[in-house]
This record gives structure tokens, C-alpha cells and sequence, in this order.
């Protein structure tokens, strides 16, 4: 499981997070909360936040972000944190401030939260899923639109690992980039002639063990090997024979995945991670209301 540390290099900027709740209260909130404003402006309250099922919590900032936007002086004192398994009727935080601010952010804040839970839920079933093997399983790019950096953020607090965060940081050549540069050598040749002295991953993928074998004749570091049977990996792990890292890909489930890293293989990108995410129930508890002078 990632630490502590692992965590924190991986969260966004704070101004990065800021920008996304400002895009997100904005979506919600437009020029005011018309319900809100029928409390009086000077009331606080005190809510509490529990979880209703067993999750891995994540995005504790996202949620925190939202009520400072509304309400600088609010506090929010965490009793959990992003990465920590947490059990049904756990209380997660307790909040205090403007009891306007409470209630307009709830929902944005409770999106936030829910959803990066429930991808980090999802990576820590498929961290636990290879448990005691080598293989490191991979995020990919089918996360949700708008929450690319959040959820691969998520996928860390769950134990697992991010692949590329987009088109930008990392060379991918699949199978249409190889027919438009013409075989296999002549697309990595193409791609190492666009990285020289960039220093940024190179990946190609195959569909079978005859290209698995003329990648690594042309000197690939790394492989996807998409849509393997168990026995085509297994044969491709031997063919390779520690020379390169070799990637398992394509409809990888929490049934599949043990046998598939069990192979031999030394990454399994599982798209699952982030795109068939269900959000964590949470639920939000206002307690005492004050009067304001």
C-alpha cells in the first residue's frame, strides 16, 4: 500500500483544487443558493460526517476546499484520512461554521467525496486482489470527464499505481500508430527520434507473440501485451526472459486478475479502476444550530 508520502505527492496543487471546486460551486450554486438565504445570515451550525459502508476514504481536501471557499473561518477537524479503511456508522470529520455554508456546499463537497472514495474503494479491492505478487496494477485514461488528476489521485490513496496522466507525458504506440509508421521498428524508431533527450516513457503494444518478438528485436523497454490468454502470457513472459517490463491490458476484472499476474507479468493496467466507479454512501448530519449576534 502506498504511505503517507505517496499521498502527498500525488494531490494536485492547492490551487489546482481550488480552481475545480470554484468549477463545481459555480455548477451547483450559479449566482446563489436560494434555499440558504432563508436562514439567517449570522447562523452557525455544527455538522457531523459518517460513512454507511465500508470504504477507503478519499479526497478529504476536495471536501475541506468547498467550505473554506464559502466560509474562510469554518473548521473541519478529519477523524479518518485519505488512504484509511473505514467501517459502517464511522464518523469521518465534524464541521463547524456558517450554517449557509454548510448547507450550500454539502452537496458539491459530498460529490467530491463520494465519488474519489469509491475509486479509491475500487483500487484497494484490486491492490488486495494481487496481494503478495510483483505485478503493480495500473490505471488508464478512461476516467471521468473532468476528473482525470482527482481520480488518479484516488487510485494511489487505493493501494495502486498511475499510468500515464495523458496523451502529454508518455508515448503509448498502439496498433493504429503502427500502421500509419509502417511495422513496429519503424514506429519506436519514430518515437525514440521524438523523445531523444526527453527522457519520457515509451510503450508499445502487440497483439500476439509474433509482434511480441519483433518489438523486443527492436529494442522496446516496455510492452502491452493486449488481450493475452493466461497461456499467451505466460509464453510471453518466458520468450522474454526478464528483458524488458512486460504490461497485461484488455477486460481485466477482479476474477481475472490474480491468475493474470501470477503469469509473471510486471503491470496490469485495468481500466475498471476509474471508469465503473460507484460513489460511497456518506452521510452528512447537521447537529446544533446557533443564533448569530
Amino acid at each position: 500500500m502506498a504511505n503517507r508520502t505517496d499521498f502527498h505527492h500525488h494531490l494536485p496543487d492547492r490551487s489546482v483544487i481550488e480552481t475545480q471546486i470554484d468549477a463545481a460551486l459555480a455548477e451547483d450554486v450559479g449566482a446563489g443558493d436560494l434555499t440558504a438565504a432563508l436562514l439567517p445570515a449570522q447562523q452557525s451550525a455544527r455538522a457531523e460526517l459518517i460513512t454507511r459502508e465500508s470504504a477507503t476514504l478519499c479526497g478529504c481536501a476536495w471536501f475541506e476546499t468547498v467550505f473554506r471557499r464559502l466560509d474562510p473561518a469554518s473548521v473541519i477537524r478529519w477523524e479518518a484520512s485519505d488512504g484509511e479503511r473505514v467501517v459502517p456508522g464511522q464518523r469521518l470529520c465534524v464541521l463547524e461554521g456558517s450554517a449557509r455554508a454548510l448547507l450550500t456546499g454539502e452537496r458539491t463537497a459530498m460529490n467530491y467525496l463520494q465519488t474519489l472514495s469509491g475509486t479509491a474503494t475500487r483500487a484497494r479491492q484490486y491492490a488486495d486482489a494481487v496481494d503478495g505478487l510483483p505485478a503493480r496494477v495500473l490505471d488508464t485514461r478512461k476516467t471521468l470527464p473532468g476528473l482525470r488528476l482527482q481520480q488518479k489521485y484516488a487510485v494511489v490513496c487505493g493501494g495502486c499505481h498511475n499510468h500515464r496522466i495523458g496523451l502529454f507525458d508518455a508515448i503509448l504506440i498502439k496498433e493504429n500508430h503502427i500502421l500509419a509508421a509502417g511495422s513496429i521498428r519503424a514506429a519506436l524508431e519514430a518515437a525514440r527520434a521524438l523523445n531523444a533527450g526527453v527522457g519520457i516513457e515509451i510503450e508499445i503494444e502487440v497483439e500476439s507473440i509474433a509482434e511480441l518478438e519483433q518489438a523486443l528485436n527492436a529494442g522496446a523497454k516496455l510492452i502491452l501485451l493486449d488481450n493475452f490468454t493466461l497461456d499467451e502470457l505466460r509464453r510471453a513472459v518466458a520468450i522474454n526472459a526478464g528483458r524488458t517490463q512486460l504490461e497485461a491490458s484488455g477486460g481485466i476484472d477482479l476474477k481475472t486478475i490474480r491468475p493474470i499476474a501470477e503469469t509473471g507479468v510486471d503491470r496490469i493496467s485495468v481500466g475498471a479502476l476509474t471508469k465503473d466507479v460507484r460513489a460511497v454512501d456518506l452521510s452528512m448530519r447537521f447537529g446544533s444550530v446557533q443564533q448569530g449576534c
